[in-house]
């Protein structure tokens, strides 16, 4: 199976902490889908979005199981990490390899047989759009900020690794825009999942997974009636992006400057 024909992904319900099944009967994921993941710390978001990137098949502590169009996940996607149809992105992606940004980039286009010569540069533009911190071929890649970092990995996810699917582990604290990486990734017909705590994020998202003692509690699909809210949030997210720059450039706060 390519890729390309991945229709949906579906996951079935396992047990919470105490051995209890599962608040819900099947959550299905589909290419454009905004998912974020909340819930307190402990909660199990994070096992959530590992279950999907293993393709899990209740032989996870959660007991889930995560099909492919309806059925189990072909040997290649768990097996080939370059046939693989998720990517997953964490606070703690780093790359330890002393190789400039091109060569990295370079690298994983040679291992995927991508001909297209344009790809580096596509990919180093996208991940331009994410970060305030401009991204160069040549600077190495161990050099790059927690920002920078994470939005290289998120654009080369989108041009190089071309997944279906992007999970995304707690990065909004990591210095990027997250309003145009989830514009970017509906565009591109991505499904994402957001793992978070970030108000905007949540309200960005067209569904809201809530986990409690390490299962889903509930899905909430709250159409239009966050619009309102969303709105607000969308300005005091500016006015707090304009405020963290003033002090970046050594400015006294005397006062709050609204966007």
């Amino acid at each position: 199976m390519h890729t390309s024909e991945i229709r949906e992904i579906t996951i079935l319900p396992g047990k919470n902490k105490d051995n209890s099944s599962e608040n819900f009967r099947e959550i299905k994921i589909r290419p454009g889908d905004t998912i974020s993941i909340v819930g307190p710390t402990g909660s199990g978001k994070s096992a959530f979005i590992n279950d999907i990137e293993m393709f899990a098949q209740k032989d996870t502590v959660t007991k889930r199981t995560v099909l492919v169009n309806s059925l189990p996940a072909p040997e290649e996607f768990i097996r080939d990490p370059s046939k693989k149809p998720v990517a997953m992105i964490t606070q703690n992606t780093k790359c330890l390899a002393d190789l400039t940004v091109r060569q990295f980039l370079d690298m994983h286009v040679r291992s995927r047989k991508i001909a297209d010569e344009t790809v580096v540069e596509k990919t180093i533009e996208l991940a331009n759009e994410f970060t305030g911190e401009k991204i160069v071929e040549n600077v190495r890649m161990t050099s790059l900020s927690g920002g920078q970092t994470r939005s290289l990995m998120i654009a080369d996810a989108i041009v190089v690794s071309n997944t279906p699917i992007i999970l995304l582990d707690e990065i909004e604290n990591a210095g990027i825009f997250k309003e145009n990486v989830i514009k970017c990734l509906k565009t591109h017909k991505k499904a994402l999942l957001f793992v978070t705590h970030d108000p905007l994020v949540s309200l960005l998202s067209e569904r809201r997974i809530v986990m409690k003692n390490g299962a889903v509690s509930e899905v909430i699909c709250p159409g239009d009636s966050e619009k309102e809210a969303l709105s607000e949030i969308l300005k005091i997210d500016l006015t707090m992006s304009a405020l963290r720059e003033r002090i970046r450039c050594g400015e006294i706060i005397k006062n709050i400057q609204p966007a």
